[in-house]
């Protein structure tokens, strides 16, 4: 709303400062302007005889009745002053609140763009590259908003100065006038079909922009390999490639658009032209006064700069358009995984979490666990071992429900998984994967990311229990180090037991170990092993492992292999099958 009367007060006074134009000629070359003196308030109107009752008015009020052609000079130009002040004034105050809108328009909707990713399931990632999501969130929300804070100066200021210049214009000679309501109709189809076709490209060009930032991503984050590798030239030529196809693609929509501003300029100046002789003819038949013929082209060159700006915003909107649409595509969905709305908070594990015959594929093409059935009850320590590929990665995320089983059922206490509100189960597990993730902040912040009211004390004993301590009090600020990107200036080691750290100060319930020790050497492993030998004392957890010499205590082990449990029982037993877990146990040597 007072975006709408701002842009009304600047049309007003900014066309006010063109209809001056008339009684100021007529004042410097004396034609047809005779003082009267006036002492009653005028009727508004843009007419030059109103202007002229207006200045006689405003005249006799401040010099008098003696005329003198200075005063009514003077007069002028302080009127025209404050005129241009006024428009001015509004135009800024139109533009800042339009700035206001702007800046909070990006916030909200990058906002609401991060949280919608965040809070996607994640299956949603598995199908997705990460660079354009990024792009997305941040490009690609300026298009938008870009499109609709110009969109919305168009749709507010210029209609109005249109209005006001035409008013004006109509005031003068209607004949005049009529000619330019039927010409700018037709300098906007003719533009209109320059620029309508750049919807497609617009869309492809964002789409390029979002692979360019996958590549960059996917390049910073492994710099290393690239070197080692000596693929730094490939990886170039790749970059090179996509940014040659979107420069192109850019290039091809900048010569329609920049072909549109200077074809509405040839035609606003061909119709200059012709008004030059429709209305010297008027003029010298005595229609239409000089100075009147010279304001109304002054008006007329100034009501085709909002016509170009409807025009040119053609091409901006298809822009805003293309990327609206790549942003509602993350926004709009769905979620995989949502809880039912019936669904009850987890109130802590009571008996068993028990597998029934659950079935499950990433992508409906290959079933990656067929048909498993196990249970682990409270406080119970099990492993699932066994071949790479197996599926013992993939049981462990359906228990976060991170996926849903296709078939089967997956039970707590002999409810239903789907029955519990995500975030309530999640809140009493805590997960050490193989891949460690940390975040580019201080060793207290990753720590502490799962109880962020941890008080020093409380930081300081987890890492001792996960052989952590001693390393952070050599880092330059102990816990308030940063450790840069991924924990980039740590040892593989030293974030594996971060985030063994991090899993124990939440004291979860429930705790999955997916190669939680895989990173450590010899020594560490042995001293976070007891570590964790006492953690998960009395504790429910889910041990994955590779090195069988960190499950050789666990209360059972599953073999799975290919989906399937092919194998139940506790390491001695198992050993003396001969089986698969046998071969394991012999290919590592462990006695």
């Amino acid at each position: 709303m007072p975006y709408f009367i701002f842009s009304v007060l600047h049309a007003l006074f900014n066309t006010f400062n063109y209809a001056m134009i008339m009684p100021i000629l007529n004042a410097m070359f004396s034609e047809g302007y005779a003082f009267q003196p006036v002492y009653e308030v005028p009727a508004l109107s843009f007419k030059g005889e109103a202007l002229q009752q207006w200045l006689n008015y405003i005249y006799t009020n401040v010099f008098g009745t003696e005329w003198r052609i200075t005063n009514v000079l003077v007069m002028l130009a302080m009127i025209l002053i404050a005129m241009n002040l006024l428009s001015n004034l509004f135009r800024y105050l139109g533009g800042y609140t339009v700035e206001q809108l702007r800046v909070t328009t990006v916030q909200r909707m990058r906002n609401a763009m991060f949280d919608s990713v965040v809070c996607k399931d994640v299956g949603y990632f598995s199908g997705q590259r990460k660079g354009d999501i990024m792009s997305r969130i941040t490009s690609d929300v300026l298009v938008v908003q870009f499109c609709i804070t110009n969109t919305l100066q168009v749709a507010f200021r210029e209609p109005f100065l249109i209005i006001g210049y035409l008013v004006l214009m109509l005031s003068i000679s209607w004949q005049l006038a009529l000619f330019s309501v039927f010409f700018l109709p037709m300098v906007g189809f003719i533009i209109g079909n320059i620029v309508k076709k750049l919807r497609h490209p617009a869309s492809k060009s964002q789409q390029k922009m979002g692979e360019l930032v996958s590549v960059l991503d996917e390049s910073l984050g492994g710099i290393k390999i690239l070197k080692t590798y000596t693929a730094t030239e490939y990886i170039k030529e790749k970059f090179h490639a996509l940014n040659q196809s979107l420069s192109n693609t850019l290039l091809w929509m900048a010569r329609r658009q920049q072909l549109a501003s200077p074809m509405s300029e040839f035609l606003g100046i061909t119709a200059v032209a012709i008004i030059l002789v429709f209305g010297g003819n008027l003029v010298m038949n005595g229609s239409l006064s000089a100075a009147g013929f010279i304001a109304f082209i002054a008006a007329f060159s100034q009501i085709t700069r909002p016509v170009r700006a409807f025009i040119d915003q053609f091409a901006n909107i298809n822009q805003g358009v293309a990327a609206g649409e790549r942003i509602f595509a993350v926004l709009d969905a769905e979620n995989d995984i949502n809880d039912a709305p019936d669904a009850k908070e987890f109130e802590g594990l009571k008996d068993k979490i028990e597998f029934r015959n659950v079935r499950f594929s990433y992508d409906d093409s290959r079933e990656i666990i067929q048909g498993v059935s196990f249970e682990v009850r409270k406080g119970e320590t099990v492993a699932l071992v066994g071949p790479s590929g197996g599926g013992k990665s993939t049981l462990s995320e359906l228990m976060e429900r991170f996926y849903d089983a296709d078939s089967g059922e997956i039970l707590f206490d002999g409810e239903s998984i789907r029955n519990y509100k995500q975030d309530s189960l999640r809140s009493v597990m805590s997960l050490v994967s193989q891949e460690t993730v940390l975040f580019n902040d201080t060793i207290k912040s990753n720590i502490s990311l799962g109880k962020p009211n941890a008080t020093d004390e409380e930081i300081i004993e987890a890492c001792k229990v996960a052989n952590a301590h001693n390393f952070i009090m050599e880092s330059p600020e102990g816990y308030d180090t940063n450790i840069g990107d991924r924990g980039a200036k740590l040892s593989g080691g030293q974030r594996q037991r971060l985030s063994i750290a991090r899993a124990v100060l939440k004291n979860p319930e429930f705790l999955i170990l997916d190669e939680a020790t895989s990173a450590l050497d010899t020594e560490s492993e042995k001293l976070v092993q007891d570590a964790l030998t006492k953690l998960l004392k009395g504790r429910t957890s889910v041990v994955i492992a590779h090195r069988l010499s960190t499950i050789m205590n666990a209360d059972r082990i599953f073999v799975i292999d290919e989906g399937r449990i092919v194998e139940e029982g506790k390491h001695d037993d198992l050993i003396a099958k001969g089986g698969v877990y046998a071969k394991l146990v012999e290919l590592q040597s462990v006695k």
